[in-house]
């Protein structure tokens, strides 16, 4: 063979397959067709982060919520924007994933599109044919729009081309509802564009407990915005300079016209060209390349990590599989594929975090809850920062007293969340998150009073109560 392991992919699960192959003494080629580092670095995580912060900064210019500190308004430079999002960009990926592979001497970077040609062997789109014991799909995934009429024929932009804009439109109609799409509505409403929500379901965050999307919705239309839930797109087209959206909401048919639409209705893996069939891997009703507990495909050598099998679709998630499946696959399948305890974080303001079961869900898998909620009003960090907006909301299971679920609405509630699913992988219990000591006015107080909340009503205890 030509290698031990060939990795299908220049992502994060890539990237996290060829490191661990080159740790366990492998000879790895690692293949990338377009431009390295995946999803995260070049066109999600980093460039939307950077920007979510940049209309953060110029919305604090306005609403601060402080007395005596003075605000002033003015249009943001979309194009010094842009173009400080796409050198951080350009940074991180030299330093995270071009000089990181230079100090791995066992991995082959290949810059070239290639395909499956058999079970221990892929063809380069330049024709040559390499061989290893094992491979590791790690494709990742792209954005997907729902088949809406009139969509294949009118101009229309994805979250990708979305954050590349050469200037900022007047208004736009952002078609989708979850993660993605709320964090590009809200920040274009913060630089001033005129946003449009539409989600056909009956929240926004589907899947997520309800309150999550209904208290998001309330404090983005206090911003500005429109949102539509339960709302179905019956048509889109465009006229002269402008877009229209047809909609059924509100029991009603209505238009809205707007300069740009944004699809944002979710992803799909990265699975069509790689010679699946050819060599009889099973792929999902997603285009999701079907994997057992060990990410095991149905070919014994051949693996798959990240976007490409499908939810989560988290950079995380793809790094721990990555690792995963490379382990199982150069020195037997020994680590199971754990996703109990994965936080998810949806990077508005507020932030919307969660992690392990809801109510509902623990109901479902026949688990009888105690729920707590605490609003921020009455955690002292947030009424210091002038900003009760939210809660933080704890699920236990009511015979072992453990938490098993955390729902946060909060400012920083992504920087909150990865306590409780720590907690939540070692089983902790009401009373020892309660007699945790955590620092008095630091927002991560509230999930300590949100555990004491279970027994306790803390509008009436002191500062700093045990």
């Amino acid at each position: 063979m030509d290698f031990d392991l060939i990795v299908l992919g220049g992502g994060s699960a890539g990237f996290a397959a060829a490191i661990k192959g080159a740790d366990s003494g492998a000879r790895a080629a690692l293949i990338e067709g377009g431009t390295l580092g995946g999803t995260c670095v070049n066109v999600g995580c980093v460039p939307s982060k950077t920007l979510l912060r940049a209309a953060e900064a110029q919305h604090m210019r306005t609403r601060h919520g402080f007395d005596g500190i003075p605000t002033s308004d003015g249009r943001p430079d979309w194009a010094l924007v842009r173009r400080a999002k796409d050198d951080l960009v350009a940074t991180l990926r030299r330093e995270k994933y071009v000089e990181v592979l230079r100090s791995y001497d066992s991995v082959t970077l290949i810059q070239e599109r290639a395909e499956l040609a058999s079970d221990h062997s892929v063809q380069l789109a330049g024709g040559r044919t390499l061989t290893a014991d094992r491979i590791v799909l790690a494709t990742g995934s792209s954005p997907w729009a729902a088949p809406i009429p009139g969509l294949s024929t009118t101009p229309h932009l994805d979250s990708t081309s979305a954050m590349a804009l050469e200037r900022l439109p007047g208004s736009l109609v952002l078609i989708g509802g979850g993660s993605v799409g709320l964090e590009l509505g809200q920040m274009f409403a913060r630089l001033g564009v005129d946003v449009t929500v539409v989600e056909a379901l009956p929240q926004l965050l589907p899947g997520d407990d309800p309150a999550l999307g209904e208290t998001l919705a309330s404090y983005l239309r206090d911003e500005g915005l429109t949102v539509f839930t339960s709302a179905q797109v019956e048509a889109v087209k465009a006229e002269n300079d402008s877009r229209v959206v047809e909609l059924h909401a509100a029991g009603r048919r209505q238009f809205v016209s707007a300069d740009a639409i944004v699809v944002a209705t979710g992803r799909r893996p990265n699975t069509a060209g790689l010679g699946l069939e050819r060599i009889g891997i099973r792929v999902g009703n997603r285009g999701q390349v079907v994997v057992d507990e060990f990410l095991r495909t149905s070919r014994d050598s051949v693996y798959a990590a990240g976007d490409v099998v499908g939810d989560p679709m988290f950079v995380y998630v793809a790094a721990y599989a990555g690792n995963l499946a490379a382990e199982n696959a150069l020195s037997g399948n020994h680590r199971r594929y754990d996703l109990a305890a994965v936080p998810a974080v949806t990077f508005t303001d507020p932030a919307v975090a969660s992690v392990g079961l809801t109510d509902a869900a623990a109901r479902k898998a026949g688990i009888e809850p105690l729920v707590a909620r605490l609003g921020l009003e009455h955690v002292p960090r947030a009424r210091a920062a002038r900003d009760t907006r939210g809660f933080i909301q704890l699920v236990a299971d009511a015979s072992t007293r453990r938490i098993i679920g955390a729902q946060i609405v909060a400012r920083d509630a992504g920087e909150l969340i990865g306590e409780a699913a720590l907690g939540l992988r070692l089983g902790v219990t009401i009373e020892q998150l309660a007699g945790t000591f955590h620092p008095y006015l630091t927002l991560a107080e509230g999930l300590k009073l949100a555990a004491q909340t279970f027994t306790t009503d803390v509008s009436k205890l002191s500062c700093c109560a045990a």
